[in-house]
């Protein structure tokens, strides 16, 4: 009986998958149940790279290499190697570099190490840091793959087998993602290569790619180290740059890449839409879609996951804009953003496509929901979605009010206003990015606690950290400002909200505002200074 296939039929406008195979002879076909996919096509995967590997050691069983190797991929190893690395060798390291680090040196467990992560987020610089640092005997047994869409995974195959005849024991392979095969065929890394003793390394562009083969070939045969998601403490570690403002102009990758909007643009096409599209594409063979199929097939996928990133973060804008400050303009300006937002929809996107494309996103590191509780309603469900990357969000929020403030509606208003308005917009806008990267890095930095924002008939706690196990917590205001001011603290002061919270929370531990002035102590209140607090989250 032949190892066999999945193929598709689709039948009144509905897809099947059918797992076709020769027996005796003869070609047999059966429908593949939903519940059995995922298995069956991982047992697929793992028999065909079996059965490649087996070919090759059948094929080239004593192949002699006094001369070079011909080799199917871009490989550098020996001295291309050590130039490879030698610029980074002075750069600062990220905090996920120990964990690669203990993969390279560990004791082999049959598993492969996969850096993931959006494009501009260090995983080559990582890769080639863990090489420069490598003793030269160990560095001797080290090779880097540089792959392109042009290849297979058999190709790959074939030069693995040439470097673990050559003795070959550490191999980095650089944008795995982009083979068309990669995400059925991945087992091959670990079953065949991992399990006979060498320890491989992944990257790629596409990291969504990645997310559903752990979830199928790679299931339990593999380590995600994830890259995407670069805190504060870390920018101004590694990149020498200091202040919470530029993090949230440039915050995000490891360069200043967000200058301008099309730079925003540009990366959020490339690293995030066309991820995700490349990554569904060569899902399932093509069959894991969803509600998005009909944008697939229309060539408005990247398109509608443009403007979904898009929408987020004009809805944060609109947020922004309903607060209480400019009231003269903000009704203009709410009207302008909505008639914009509606002249740019040329995708019909439905409730469907924005919950899956949101959940992608999810998947990718890229958005994170952070509770509002409502202490009237503790039934209520609302979020605040978070950004992991605010250079990106404060990019495309700073263009669009500077868009509008251009607008014919404001032709009238004298150019020194307009600049007094578009500064205080986006001092309005850096306030509330403080607060959600607050809000995210404490959240990632304190699993164990339950961070939320909690609300009041009046007023609120920017942020509160509950220990549900001890039942106590802290509470928190978060103000952009670097003064001190009598009204930062009036909702921590206030005996009734400070009763409800307790009642509902357990004991307050501290009551804390968090600001860009210098750490103090007033009247029982912790003043902590931003970036101080920042930097010790871990």
């Amino acid at each position: 009986m032949g190892i066999g296939g999945i193929t598709y039929k689709t039948i009144n406008g509905k897809r099947y998958a059918y797992y076709q195979w020769t027996e005796n002879g003869k070609q047999r076909s059966r429908r593949v149940k939903d519940d059995e996919f995922a298995e069956l096509a991982a047992k697929i995967a793992v028999e065909k790279a079996k059965k490649a590997s087996a070919k090759m050691m059948v094929a080239e069983p004593s192949i002699a290499y006094s001369a070079a190797p011909q080799f199917k991929t871009d490989i550098k190893t020996g001295a291309l190697l050590v130039n490879f690395c030698k610029s980074v060798s002075k750069w600062e390291k990220r905090e996920c570099f120990g964990s690669l680090h203990d993969y390279i040196y560990g004791e082999n467990n049959d598993r492969i190490l996969i850096l993931y992560g959006l494009r501009r987020t260090g995983k080559t610089t990582l890769v080639r840091q863990a090489i420069g640092e490598m003793p030269a005997e160990m560095r001797a047994k080290t090779a880097f793959i540089q792959l392109n869409s042009r290849l297979t995974l058999a190709d790959v195959n074939h030069d693995l087998k040439l470097l673990e005849t050559l003795g070959f024991r550490y191999v980095f392979i650089d944008e795995v993602t982009l083979l068309g095969d990669f995400i059925e065929g991945a087992a091959l890394f670990s079953d065949v290569f991992a399990a006979g003793g060498m320890k491989v390394v992944l990257s790629g562009t596409d990291s969504l790619g990645f997310v559903f083969s752990e979830d199928e070939q790679l299931f339990d045969r593999c380590q995600l180290l994830h890259t995407t998601f670069i805190p504060y403490r870390e920018f101004e570690r590694v990149l020498k740059v200091k202040g919470i403002d530029n993090f949230i102009e440039y915050g995000g990758t490891m360069s200043r890449l967000f200058v301008n909007k099309k730079s925003a643009d540009d990366y959020v096409d490339s690293a995030i839409a066309r991820n995700i599209q490349h990554s569904l594409k060569r899902y399932q063979h093509e069959g894991h879609f969803r509600s998005l199929q009909q944008l697939y097939d229309a060539g408005e996928l990247t398109s509608a996951i443009n403007r979904i990133v898009e929408d987020v973060n004009h809805r944060f804008t609109m947020e922004v804009l309903t607060q209480k400050f400019l009231p003269h303009v903000t009704k203009r300006l709410k009207k302008l953003l909505l008639i914009r937002d509606k002249e740019e929809q040329s995708v019909n996107i439905s409730d469907a496509h924005r919950t899956e494309i949101r959940e992608y996103l999810d998947l990718l590191d890229l958005t994170c929901d952070i509770d509002v509780v409502n202490m009237s309603n503790l039934n209520e469900r609302k979020v605040r979605t978070m950004f992991s990357q605010p250079g990106l969000r404060y990019t495309q929020a700073a263009a669009l009010i500077q868009s509008l403030l251009l607008d014919g509606t404001f032709r009238n208003t004298a150019i020194a206003e307009r600049m007094a308005i578009e500064e205080r917009i986006l001092d309005e806008i850096r306030g509330r990015m403080m607060e959600e990267i607050v809000l995210l890095e404490t959240k990632l930095a304190r699993p164990e606690m339950q961070v939320f924002q909690l609300q009041f008939a009046v007023g609120e706690f920017d942020m509160v950290v509950f220990d549900p196990v001890h039942a106590c917590c802290e509470i928190y205001e978060i103000k952009h400002s670097d003064k001190i001011a009598a009204e930062q603290c009036r909702h921590l002061l206030n005996p009734r909200k400070c009763a409800e919270t307790e009642f509902r929370y357990g004991r307050i531990l501290s009551k804390n505002v968090i600001y860009r002035g210098p750490s103090t102590l007033r009247q029982g209140i912790n003043y902590v200074n931003v970036e101080e607090y920042l930097t010790f989250q871990r």
